[in-house]
């Protein structure tokens, strides 16, 4: 049986992850005047059953596939590992199997990507990647949303990044190689992006630099993007946001970006540190329509795993 997994965007490639924008484009604006919990009017995911499994804590990841499960027409349940056999040792493997003989799709937040790999390897449903130490590819899924609806043009795009070479960062190169367009690194040094993910995003035809200047690179950027400098689980040490600092995105660096350039944010944000209040609450600043657009890029990931897109 050959199982649609969303480990990585590249296990979709580039056609798939432009139907995924352009689906939740029209089912997002299809939705004007429902309330948040209604049903999508051909509701594809009747019957269907999510298990969302949490090794590590989940606001938006949590909430949003939730809801895009019942707006689906289908619903979701929530395991935390500390509260299940998993988190008491019972193998990846084992429940893989037993979770694919009770739900339709399972989508896990984890610290081990190779863990995501064991699931995906043993399960005969769909496996979500909603995050790993690796990547976080249903966030980027989220992001391009909110740029295309923001009426950026991803191929050719020049997107500016400042701050760690992290998991996020990852998923970005690995778009960026998918859909063509282009990212400047600014990271100091000893915290540059995975080598792998640099390789293959250049390869892939995506111009990426990296630069411990940060004027350089946001220097006519479309795009400002960023992220916690200190991410969940490590310690908060203090020779990290040292080094850190200068790659503060504020008023002074946004404005060496386009004039219609916006600015990006996972969440949670750390104001203050990796981001100023004042670009952080700006008119420039997109994060809480790219945290609603979660909900729309999961009910367009979970349509593609299930072969419905």
């Amino acid at each position: 049986m050959n199982v649609r997994h969303f480990l990585a965007l590249s296990a979709a490639g580039p056609d798939a992850l432009n139907a995924m924008i352009d689906d939740a484009l029209t089912r997002k604006a299809a939705r004007e005047g429902l309330r948040k919990g209604a049903r999508d009017a051909d509701a594809p995911l009747d019957g269907y059953l999510l298990a969302m499994i949490f090794e590590k804590n989940s606001t938006r990841t949590r909430v949003s596939f939730d809801v895009a499960m019942r707006q689906l027409g289908g619903s979701a349940l929530i395991m935390e590992a500390g509260s299940t056999q998993i988190g008491r040792g019972e193998s990846v493997a084992d429940t893989a199997r037993v979770l694919s003989r009770m739900v339709d799709a399972i989508m896990i937040r984890t610290d081990d990507h190779a863990k995501i790999e064991e699931l995906a390897h043993h399960a005969t449903v769909p496996i979500i990647n909603g995050l790993t130490d690796r990547s976080h590819p249903c966030q980027i899924v989220a992001d391009l949303l909110t740029l295309a609806e923001n009426g950026k043009t991803l191929e050719g795009l020049e997107l500016a990044w400042f701050g760690d070479g992290n998991n996020v960062l990852n998923s970005i190169l690995e778009a960026a190689g998918l859909l063509k367009f282009n990212v400047r690194i600014a990271v100091p040094q000893g915290y540059d992006p995975d080598a792998a993910f640099l390789a293959q995003a250049r390869s892939n035809g995506a111009r990426v630099t990296i630069t411990r200047d940060p004027a350089e690179a946001a220097d006519s950027a479309d795009v400002i993007v960023t992220d916690t400098w200190v991410s969940m689980g490590q310690d908060h040490a203090a020779p990290k946001l040292a080094a850190m600092a200068p790659y503060q995105v504020n008023d002074g660096l946004l404005a060496k970006a386009k004039p219609g350039a916006v600015f990006l944010h996972c969440l949670p944000a750390h104001v203050g540190e990796e981001v100023s209040e004042s670009v952080f609450e700006g008119s420039r600043s997109l994060v809480f329509d790219e945290a609603e657009n979660r909900v729309h890029a999961q009910k367009s990931i979970l349509l593609w795993c299930f072969g419905k897109l």
